[in-house]
Protein backbone atom coordinates (compact mmCIF):
# COMPACT_ATOMS: atom_id res chain seq x y z
CA UNK A 1 0.00 0.00 0.00
CA UNK A 2 1.18 3.20 -0.92
CA UNK A 3 0.33 6.10 1.47
CA UNK A 4 2.38 9.24 -0.28
CA UNK A 5 0.05 9.46 -2.93
CA UNK A 6 -3.19 9.88 -0.67
CA UNK A 7 -1.01 12.42 1.64
CA UNK A 8 -0.45 14.19 -1.67
CA UNK A 9 -3.31 14.33 -3.24
CA UNK A 10 -5.35 16.00 -0.16
CA UNK A 11 -2.59 18.66 -1.03
CA UNK A 12 -3.46 19.42 -4.23
CA UNK A 13 -7.12 19.37 -3.80
CA UNK A 14 -6.79 21.79 -1.24
CA UNK A 15 -4.78 23.55 -2.97
CA UNK A 16 -7.04 23.33 -6.49
CA UNK A 17 -9.83 24.45 -4.22
CA UNK A 18 -8.74 27.79 -3.29
CA UNK A 19 -7.38 28.64 -7.06
CA UNK A 20 -11.24 27.59 -8.55
CA UNK A 21 -13.90 28.07 -6.42
CA UNK A 22 -14.74 31.37 -7.71
CA UNK A 23 -15.97 29.83 -10.94
CA UNK A 24 -16.55 27.12 -9.96
CA UNK A 25 -20.07 28.59 -7.99
CA UNK A 26 -20.25 30.86 -11.54
CA UNK A 27 -20.31 27.31 -13.55
CA UNK A 28 -23.27 26.08 -10.61
CA UNK A 29 -25.10 28.95 -11.16
CA UNK A 30 -25.12 28.73 -15.12
CA UNK A 31 -25.90 25.29 -15.09
CA UNK A 32 -28.99 25.52 -12.38
CA UNK A 33 -30.98 29.09 -12.98
CA UNK A 34 -32.08 30.16 -16.10
CA UNK A 35 -31.72 34.50 -14.89
CA UNK A 36 -28.00 33.72 -15.30
CA UNK A 37 -27.74 33.92 -19.63
CA UNK A 38 -23.83 33.54 -19.84
CA UNK A 39 -20.19 33.71 -17.40
CA UNK A 40 -19.79 37.59 -17.38
CA UNK A 41 -23.72 38.32 -16.60
CA UNK A 42 -23.61 35.84 -13.88
CA UNK A 43 -20.34 37.50 -12.62
CA UNK A 44 -21.37 41.16 -12.86
CA UNK A 45 -25.07 39.63 -10.84
CA UNK A 46 -23.31 38.08 -8.51
CA UNK A 47 -21.53 41.46 -7.75
CA UNK A 48 -24.11 43.60 -7.72
CA UNK A 49 -26.52 41.34 -5.42
CA UNK A 50 -24.27 39.72 -3.40
CA UNK A 51 -20.54 40.96 -3.20
CA UNK A 52 -17.51 39.66 -3.53
CA UNK A 53 -18.65 36.88 -0.89
CA UNK A 54 -21.22 35.79 -3.38
CA UNK A 55 -18.60 33.71 -4.92
CA UNK A 56 -17.37 32.05 -1.92
CA UNK A 57 -20.26 30.92 0.06
CA UNK A 58 -20.27 27.15 0.98
CA UNK A 59 -16.35 27.02 0.70
CA UNK A 60 -15.39 26.15 4.06
CA UNK A 61 -16.99 22.54 3.52
CA UNK A 62 -15.48 21.31 -0.02
CA UNK A 63 -11.93 22.37 1.07
CA UNK A 64 -12.43 19.97 3.91
CA UNK A 65 -14.19 17.19 1.59
CA UNK A 66 -12.51 17.69 -1.28
CA UNK A 67 -8.92 16.66 0.04
CA UNK A 68 -10.30 14.07 1.65
CA UNK A 69 -11.49 12.94 -2.29
CA UNK A 70 -8.77 14.04 -3.80
CA UNK A 71 -6.64 11.65 -1.22
CA UNK A 72 -8.74 8.60 -2.20
CA UNK A 73 -8.78 9.40 -6.03
CA UNK A 74 -4.61 10.09 -6.45
CA UNK A 75 -4.49 6.76 -3.67
CA UNK A 76 -6.91 4.31 -5.51
CA UNK A 77 -5.16 5.62 -8.57
CA UNK A 78 -1.66 4.86 -7.55
CA UNK A 79 -2.80 1.54 -5.62
CA UNK A 80 -4.71 0.36 -8.71
CA UNK A 81 -1.68 1.01 -11.23
CA UNK A 82 0.65 -0.51 -8.68
CA UNK A 83 -1.26 -3.77 -8.10
CA UNK A 84 -2.19 -4.05 -11.98
CA UNK A 85 1.44 -4.47 -12.89
CA UNK A 86 2.27 -6.71 -10.36
CA UNK A 87 -0.92 -8.81 -11.59
CA UNK A 88 0.93 -8.65 -15.29
CA UNK A 89 4.22 -8.53 -14.45
CA UNK A 90 5.04 -5.74 -16.38
CA UNK A 91 5.08 -1.90 -16.71
CA UNK A 92 1.86 -0.35 -16.57
CA UNK A 93 -0.11 0.66 -19.90
CA UNK A 94 -2.38 2.97 -21.20
CA UNK A 95 -5.27 0.62 -20.82
CA UNK A 96 -4.35 0.23 -16.85
CA UNK A 97 -3.74 4.11 -16.28
CA UNK A 98 -7.30 4.72 -18.17
CA UNK A 99 -9.35 2.21 -15.69
CA UNK A 100 -6.80 3.29 -12.23
CA UNK A 101 -8.48 6.45 -12.87
CA UNK A 102 -11.90 5.62 -13.57
CA UNK A 103 -11.65 3.03 -10.06
CA UNK A 104 -9.85 6.53 -8.53
CA UNK A 105 -13.34 8.78 -9.75
CA UNK A 106 -15.70 6.21 -8.94
CA UNK A 107 -14.42 5.49 -4.87
CA UNK A 108 -14.80 8.73 -4.08
CA UNK A 109 -17.67 9.44 -4.91
CA UNK A 110 -19.05 8.10 -1.61
CA UNK A 111 -16.56 10.58 0.31
CA UNK A 112 -17.68 13.58 -1.58
CA UNK A 113 -21.64 13.74 -2.38
CA UNK A 114 -22.61 14.92 1.27
CA UNK A 115 -19.93 18.09 0.52
CA UNK A 116 -21.17 18.18 -2.89
CA UNK A 117 -24.82 19.13 -2.16
CA UNK A 118 -23.97 21.28 0.21
CA UNK A 119 -21.36 23.16 -2.09
CA UNK A 120 -24.01 23.25 -4.72
CA UNK A 121 -26.95 24.28 -2.65
CA UNK A 122 -25.13 27.68 -1.33
CA UNK A 123 -23.33 28.57 -4.72
CA UNK A 124 -26.95 28.86 -5.89
CA UNK A 125 -28.69 30.25 -3.20
CA UNK A 126 -28.71 33.71 -4.56
CA UNK A 127 -30.35 35.89 -1.54
CA UNK A 128 -28.25 37.99 0.42
CA UNK A 129 -28.26 37.87 4.51
CA UNK A 130 -27.01 41.45 4.21
CA UNK A 131 -30.15 42.82 2.11
CA UNK A 132 -32.70 44.70 4.69
CA UNK A 133 -35.20 44.92 1.80
CA UNK A 134 -35.36 41.98 -0.13
CA UNK A 135 -38.47 39.97 0.89
CA UNK A 136 -36.96 35.98 0.14
CA UNK A 137 -34.35 35.03 3.15
CA UNK A 138 -31.87 32.39 2.46
CA UNK A 139 -32.87 28.80 3.58
CA UNK A 140 -29.19 28.05 4.70
CA UNK A 141 -27.22 30.06 7.16
CA UNK A 142 -23.96 27.90 6.61
CA UNK A 143 -22.22 24.53 5.28
CA UNK A 144 -23.46 23.08 8.78
CA UNK A 145 -26.90 24.24 8.56
CA UNK A 146 -27.28 23.14 5.18
CA UNK A 147 -26.04 20.05 6.11
CA UNK A 148 -28.33 19.17 8.77
CA UNK A 149 -31.61 20.78 7.04
CA UNK A 150 -31.08 18.19 4.28
CA UNK A 151 -30.74 15.59 7.06
CA UNK A 152 -33.49 16.58 8.70
CA UNK A 153 -35.86 16.91 5.84
CA UNK A 154 -34.33 14.16 3.54
CA UNK A 155 -32.62 11.79 6.15
CA UNK A 156 -28.95 10.54 5.52
CA UNK A 157 -29.97 9.30 1.95
CA UNK A 158 -30.65 13.30 1.28
CA UNK A 159 -26.98 13.70 1.06
CA UNK A 160 -26.65 11.62 -1.31
CA UNK A 161 -28.93 12.95 -4.03
CA UNK A 162 -27.05 13.34 -7.65
CA UNK A 163 -24.54 10.73 -6.01
CA UNK A 164 -25.44 8.35 -9.63
CA UNK A 165 -24.75 11.09 -12.20
CA UNK A 166 -21.67 11.96 -10.15
CA UNK A 167 -20.23 8.72 -10.34
CA UNK A 168 -21.55 8.89 -14.23
CA UNK A 169 -19.50 11.79 -14.55
CA UNK A 170 -16.53 11.37 -12.13
CA UNK A 171 -15.12 7.58 -13.27
CA UNK A 172 -14.94 8.89 -16.98
CA UNK A 173 -14.21 11.94 -16.04
CA UNK A 174 -10.55 11.13 -13.96
CA UNK A 175 -10.28 7.83 -16.64
CA UNK A 176 -9.13 10.52 -19.64
CA UNK A 177 -7.80 13.54 -16.39
CA UNK A 178 -5.10 10.61 -15.81
CA UNK A 179 -4.43 9.16 -19.51
CA UNK A 180 -3.92 12.63 -20.68
CA UNK A 181 -1.69 13.87 -18.20
CA UNK A 182 0.23 10.51 -18.42
CA UNK A 183 0.29 10.56 -22.27
CA UNK A 184 1.68 13.85 -22.08
CA UNK A 185 4.12 13.80 -19.28
CA UNK A 186 5.46 11.01 -21.33
CA UNK A 187 5.93 12.24 -25.06
CA UNK A 188 7.18 15.97 -23.41
CA UNK A 189 9.75 14.33 -21.25
CA UNK A 190 13.23 13.08 -22.79
CA UNK A 191 13.98 9.80 -22.98
CA UNK A 192 16.12 8.88 -20.35
CA UNK A 193 14.93 11.48 -17.75
CA UNK A 194 13.13 9.97 -14.71
CA UNK A 195 10.98 13.06 -13.80
CA UNK A 196 8.93 15.66 -16.38
CA UNK A 197 10.37 19.18 -15.79
CA UNK A 198 8.04 21.74 -14.28
CA UNK A 199 6.59 23.32 -16.71
CA UNK A 200 5.71 19.67 -18.52
CA UNK A 201 4.28 19.11 -15.48
CA UNK A 202 2.09 22.57 -15.84
CA UNK A 203 1.20 22.08 -18.94
CA UNK A 204 -0.41 18.59 -18.70
CA UNK A 205 -1.95 18.86 -15.51
CA UNK A 206 -3.72 22.55 -17.13
CA UNK A 207 -4.52 20.49 -20.42
CA UNK A 208 -5.81 16.97 -18.09
CA UNK A 209 -7.83 18.96 -16.54
CA UNK A 210 -9.79 20.63 -19.80
CA UNK A 211 -10.13 17.56 -21.10
CA UNK A 212 -10.99 15.76 -17.97
CA UNK A 213 -13.61 18.72 -17.89
CA UNK A 214 -14.62 18.26 -21.61
CA UNK A 215 -15.51 14.57 -20.71
CA UNK A 216 -17.63 15.45 -17.61
CA UNK A 217 -19.67 18.35 -18.03
CA UNK A 218 -22.67 16.76 -19.55
CA UNK A 219 -23.14 14.33 -16.53
CA UNK A 220 -22.65 17.61 -13.85
CA UNK A 221 -25.46 19.52 -14.86
CA UNK A 222 -27.87 16.40 -14.62
CA UNK A 223 -26.13 16.12 -11.15
CA UNK A 224 -26.59 19.96 -10.06
CA UNK A 225 -30.08 19.93 -11.23
CA UNK A 226 -30.66 17.03 -9.65
CA UNK A 227 -29.00 18.28 -6.61
CA UNK A 228 -31.23 21.85 -6.57
CA UNK A 229 -34.06 20.27 -7.52
CA UNK A 230 -37.06 21.18 -5.41
CA UNK A 231 -35.45 23.03 -2.78
CA UNK A 232 -37.66 26.25 -3.58
CA UNK A 233 -40.64 24.08 -3.89
CA UNK A 234 -42.06 20.58 -5.67
CA UNK A 235 -39.38 18.47 -7.50
CA UNK A 236 -39.44 18.44 -10.95
CA UNK A 237 -37.50 15.03 -11.77
CA UNK A 238 -37.79 11.28 -10.51
CA UNK A 239 -34.61 10.69 -11.05
CA UNK A 240 -31.27 10.77 -13.33
CA UNK A 241 -33.09 9.60 -16.63
CA UNK A 242 -36.25 11.62 -16.37
CA UNK A 243 -33.87 14.58 -15.85
CA UNK A 244 -31.63 13.53 -18.95
CA UNK A 245 -34.91 12.94 -21.14
CA UNK A 246 -36.65 16.62 -19.51
CA UNK A 247 -34.29 18.48 -19.97
CA UNK A 248 -33.36 17.61 -23.43
CA UNK A 249 -37.14 17.70 -24.40
CA UNK A 250 -37.72 21.20 -22.92
CA UNK A 251 -34.05 23.26 -23.24
CA UNK A 252 -32.23 21.20 -26.24
CA UNK A 253 -29.45 18.73 -26.23
CA UNK A 254 -27.09 22.00 -25.86
CA UNK A 255 -27.56 22.67 -22.27
CA UNK A 256 -25.58 20.11 -21.63
CA UNK A 257 -22.74 21.82 -22.93
CA UNK A 258 -23.50 25.46 -22.00
CA UNK A 259 -20.59 25.62 -18.73
CA UNK A 260 -18.50 23.81 -20.82
CA UNK A 261 -16.59 26.83 -21.48
CA UNK A 262 -15.86 28.31 -17.31
CA UNK A 263 -15.79 24.58 -16.97
CA UNK A 264 -12.38 24.69 -19.20
CA UNK A 265 -11.28 28.02 -18.10
CA UNK A 266 -11.48 27.17 -14.22
CA UNK A 267 -9.71 23.71 -15.27
CA UNK A 268 -6.47 24.52 -16.53
CA UNK A 269 -5.30 26.57 -13.99
CA UNK A 270 -6.94 24.51 -10.87
CA UNK A 271 -5.21 21.35 -12.11
CA UNK A 272 -2.16 22.98 -13.01
CA UNK A 273 -2.13 23.81 -9.18
CA UNK A 274 -3.03 20.63 -8.32
CA UNK A 275 -0.51 18.47 -10.04
CA UNK A 276 2.38 20.72 -9.26
CA UNK A 277 1.61 20.54 -5.70
CA UNK A 278 1.29 16.79 -6.09
CA UNK A 279 4.55 16.57 -7.79
CA UNK A 280 6.19 18.32 -5.07
CA UNK A 281 4.19 16.13 -2.10
CA UNK A 282 4.78 12.79 -3.39
CA UNK A 283 8.20 13.06 -4.09
CA UNK A 284 9.00 14.55 -0.83
CA UNK A 285 6.76 11.91 1.02
CA UNK A 286 8.60 8.66 -1.15
CA UNK A 287 11.54 9.55 0.09
CA UNK A 288 10.21 8.76 3.65
CA UNK A 289 10.50 5.39 5.23
CA UNK A 290 6.53 4.86 5.65
CA UNK A 291 5.72 5.70 2.60
CA UNK A 292 5.14 2.09 1.26
CA UNK A 293 3.45 -0.84 3.79
CA UNK A 294 2.69 -4.14 2.38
Amino acid sequence: MYFADFLAGSFGGACGVAVGYPLDTVKVRIQTQKQFTGIWQCIVLTIRKEGVHGFFKGMFLPITTISMTSSVVFGTYRNCLQALSHIRGAENTKLDVFMSGLAGGVAQVSVMSPGDIVKVRLQCQTESRRSVSSSVKPKYSGPIHCLLSICREQGLSGLYRGALPLAFRDGPSFATYFLTYHTLCARLTPAGQKEPEWTVVLLSGGVAGMSGWTVGTPMDVIKARLQMDGVRGQRRYRGLLHCLTETTRTEGPGVFFRSLGINCLRAFPVNMVVFAVYEVSVRVLRSAPLDRVS
